[in-house]
């Protein structure tokens, strides 16, 4: 099976070329290929599959050719990954299956139909308007925090830590707490503490991030979507940038003046092989 191996801010991914749709691809698979040990090691899948040839792209086909078929570590589908997409775009131009319009280069999710820009070293994406609509807590040991629940197409709680509680001290080796009821299908959890805005910006946050399906990682693009979007709110602001620092490196967040929301960050593709099925697990 050949593969390429990619990251966004260290939020890493196997990518798996399946332009038809051939692929008999597991839950079993999924989890074996991201083993960190006995795979190839990823937080998640990427599939490269046409919109035509997926039936959860299909209903997009009109809109963009390529379906990103997202799988987290632990063998789930999910909606949308932020860091996935970018690195999906990276993957399309690199090896020329696709082009970067002016208007940006489609990619269907199961949260919809994205559009990313390219600048060089950068992926911006025209990311689904996050929605902020219920309070919440996370547990993290004897720790219980209020958190915003937020959609960014999937789900997200976005906690603040108390004054005296150090984001690097967080205990995040096992699952935080939530209410069951308000994600039933589970949530994203980010933590976060604001810093000092940086150039070019009007707020500064750092951030970690237990992801549904792959435990803490590095990044999380639509999670750091989620805290910019509450950044704002808390902020009274409409429109800004938000600088959002992770175990990873930063990711930028703005929502512009024509009510669009924008993720930017790097993607980076870093290995391509091939690797023997038979031999995994």
């Amino acid at each position: 099976m050949l593969f390429t191996k990619g990251h966004g801010t260290g939020n890493d991914f196997v990518i798996l070329p399946d332009p038809d749709g051939a692929l008999d691809l597991t839950p079993s698979l999924v989890a074996a290929l991201c083993d960190r040990h006995r795979g190839i090691g990823a937080d998640g899948v990427l599939r490269v599959v046409r919109a035509a040839k997926h039936p959860d792209g299909a209903g997009h086909a009109a809109d963009a050719e390529w379906f990103m078929d997202y799988w987290n570590s632990d063998g789930s589908a999910a909606e949308m990954c932020g860091n996935g997409v970018r690195v999906f775009t990276r993957y399309l131009l690199s090896e020329g299956l696709a082009t970067a319009g002016p208007e940006g280069l489609p990619v269907a999710t199961r949260a919809g139909v994205v559009r990313a820009l390219v600048d060089g070293p950068l992926i911006s994406v025209h990311m689904r308007t996050p929605e902020v609509y219920a309070a919440g807590t996370a547990t993290v040991g004897p720790l219980t925090m209020p958190g915003m629940a937020v959609n960014c197409g999937n789900p997200h709680l976005v906690s603040a830590l108390h004054d005296g509680v150090e984001l690097a001290a967080l205990d995040l080796h096992a699952a935080p707490g939530y209410d069951p009821a308000l994600f039933p299908e589970g949530v994203n959890i980010e933590f976060t503490t604001p810093g000092e805005p940086v150039d070019g910006t009007d707020l500064h946050v750092h951030m970690r991030v237990y992801e549904r399906g792959s435990a803490e990682t590095l990044s999380c693009g639509s999670g750091a979507l989620a805290v910019g979007a509450v950044a704002l709110r808390d902020a009274g602001l409409a429109t800004g940038v938000v600088a959002v620092d992770l175990p990873g490196g930063r990711l930028t967040v703005t929502a512009d003046g024509e009510g669009r929301w924008w993720l930017a960050g790097p993607a980076v593709l870093v290995a391509t092989g091939e690797v023997d099925v038979r031999a995994l697990g």
